[in-house]
C-alpha cells in the first residue's frame, strides 16, 4: 500500500512539473547523468584548483554554457572570469610612529605589492579599531573596502593582533594595501616600510549571463562551487577525488538551469549562472566574484551544493541554510505547493552552515543568498572521499530537486517576489 501511494505521488509531482513548466523536460535525468558524468569523470582527476585538470573542467561548463545561449560575463569575449591570487613571504618589515621605532610584532601589512614604503604624505585613509570589536570582523571590513587604509588597533587585542598577518596568507591581486598598527593612539606621523616575496597563482570561475528584460539592473544568482579535491591518498586502489557530489551535483544544476531559464526566456530580472573556483581552498572563487556586484541589485542568490543524495527526510526534499534568515525559502516553498516537494530548514544549524559556503560573501553583505543541499551533515558516507562517484548518485531524485529549484524561483527571476535581505546587525 505504502509503494503505491508513493508511486502515485510521483505521478502526481511529475504531472505538475510537467503542466506548470512549459520547459520542464529540459531538466531530465538523461540530461542530468551526461553533465554530472562529464564533470565527474576520472579524467579530471578530481578537479584541484591550479592544475590543467580544472582548466579542462571550466573549458567544459564554458562549453555548456555557450550552448544553452548565455551571454559571456560582462559582454567579454570569455565566460572565464579570471583572476589572481597571491602568496606573500614576508622578508622584513620596519616602522616608526612620532618618530619612535615599532616593533615589527605590533605591524601587519596586507598587499599583494613585493614592497611597500608609506608615511603620512602617501594619501592612506586612517581609522581605527576600539576596544569591544570583534577584531577579524573589524579587520576584514577595511580589507575588503578596496582602497588604501592605515588602521590603528587598540593595544587591547595585543594578544590577538598577531593574528591578523594571516590576512596575508593567499590575497587578490590588486593594487590597494591595508596596514594594521597596534598602538594606543592615532599617531601625528608615521613611517612603514615592507618588503615580501611573492608567488602569483591564476583562478577562474565560470560565469554566464541571461539578461532581464524589465529589471535588467536586478540579479538573481544561481551558483555552486566546480572544483574538488584532486588526487589523494588512496583508498581500496583508487586515489582519485572525483567530488560527483560536492559539488558536480551543484553545478550540472547550474547548468541545467541555464538551459531552462533560456528556453523559458521570460526572466524579467538578469539571471547570473556561477561556477566558482577554490571553494575547498578557501572560498577565494565566490570572494573574488561578490566584488563584482553591487549586493544591493543582488535580488537573490541561490548556491547548490551537494544534491546528488537524498536527504534526511528521503525523497522529494532539500534544505535552505539559513531558512530563517530571510523569506526566501517561505517564497520558495509557496511556489512548490501541490508538488509534493519540501524545502526545509537546515537541519544542522550547530555546523554553521549559512557562513561556511559560497553564498556566505554576499550574505554578510545583506543579500537573501543562501544555499540548497540534501547532504547528511552527520552521516554522508562518501564525503570527501574516492568513493564519492557518480554510481552513488540518486540521478531520479537529483532531477526533481533541479526543477524544483527552476519552479520555486520563477516569482523571483519575474520580479513578482523580492525576498527580505539578511539583517548585517548581527555580524557587528
Amino acid at each position: 500500500m505504502e509503494k503505491t501511494f508513493f508511486i502515485c505521488g510521483l505521478l502526481i509531482t511529475a504531472t505538475f512539473f510537467l503542466q506548470a513548466q512549459p520547459n520542464a523536460n529540459v531538466i531530465n535525468v538523461s540530461e542530468v547523468s551526461r553533465v554530472e558524468k562529464m564533470l565527474a569523470s576520472d579524467q579530471l582527476q578530481g578537479r584541484q584548483v591550479f592544475t590543467p585538470h580544472i582548466d579542462a573542467a571550466a573549458a567544459i561548463i564554458a562549453a555548456e554554457f555557450k550552448k544553452a545561449g548565455l551571454q559571456p560575463w560582462q559582454k567579454g569575449d570569455s565566460y572565464l572570469q579570471r583572476f589572481v591570487m597571491v602568496s606573500p613571504k614576508l622578508i622584513s618589515i620596519t616602522g616608526s610612529i612620532d618618530e619612535q621605532p615599532v616593533e615589527q610584532k605590533n605591524i601587519v601589512v596586507i598587499t599583494s605589492q613585493p614592497d611597500l614604503k608609506i608615511d603620512r604624505h602617501s594619501g592612506y585613509e586612517i581609522s581605527t579599531v576600539k576596544a569591544g570589536k570583534s577584531l577579524f570582523r573589524e579587520a576584514l571590513k577595511y580589507y575588503q573596502a578596496g582602497k588604501n587604509y592605515l588602521v590603528i588597533i587598540d593595544t587591547s587585542y595585543e594578544n590577538n593582533f598577531p593574528r591578523l598577518a594571516g590576512l596575508n596568507d593567499h590575497i587578490f591581486k590588486s593594487d590597494y594595501s591595508v596596514v594594521f598598527l597596534l598602538a594606543s593612539k592615532v599617531p601625528s606621523s608615521f613611517s612603514i616600510e615592507m618588503k615580501q616575496n611573492i608567488v602569483e597563482q591564476k583562478l577562474a570561475n565560470v560565469v554566464g549571463v541571461l539578461p532581464g528584460k524589465s529589471k535588467k539592473d536586478e540579479y538573481v544568482i544561481f551558483s555552486a562551487h566546480y572544483d574538488h579535491l584532486g588526487i589523494g591518498e588512496a583508498v581500496n586502489g583508487d586515489s582519485i577525488y572525483n567530488g560527483a557530489n560536492d559539488d558536480a551535483a551543484g553545478t550540472t544544476a547550474v547548468i541545467l538551469l541555464a538551459k531552462y531559464f533560456r528556453a523559458r526566456n521570460d526572466n524579467e530580472r538578469t539571471i547570473i549562472f556561477t561556477a566558482f573556483t577554490a571553494e575547498e581552498s578557501g572560498g577565494f572563487g565566490s570572494n573574488y566574484f561578490s566584488k563584482q556586484l553591487p549586493p544591493d541589485k543582488v535580488k537573490a542568490m541561490l548556491n547548490i551544493e551537494m544534491i546528488g543524495t537524498r536527504s534526511k527526510w528521503g525523497a522529494n526534499s532539500a534544505y535552505i541554510t539559513g531558512y530563517e534568515k530571510t523569506d526566501l525559502g517561505k517564497i520558495l516553498q509557496k511556489n512548490l505547493q501541490g508538488t509534493g516537494f519540501t524545502f526545509y530548514p537546515d537541519p544542522y544549524p550547530d555546523q554553521q552552515l549559512f557562513y561556511r559556503s559560497d553564498n556566505a560573501t554576499l550574505a554578510r553583505l545583506g543579500v537573501p543568498a543562501h544555499t540548497i543541499s540534501t547532504s547528511k551533515m552527520d552521516n554522508e558516507p562518501n564525503y570527501h572521499k574516492p568513493s564519492d562517484q557518480v554510481e552513488t548518485l540518486d540521478i531520479k531524485n537529483m532531477a526533481m530537486i533541479i526543477k524544483s529549484i527552476a519552479l520555486s524561483a520563477g516569482t523571483i527571476i519575474g520580479g513578482v517576489d523580492t525576498p527580505t535581505r539578511v539583517n548585517t546587525d548581527e555580524l557587528r
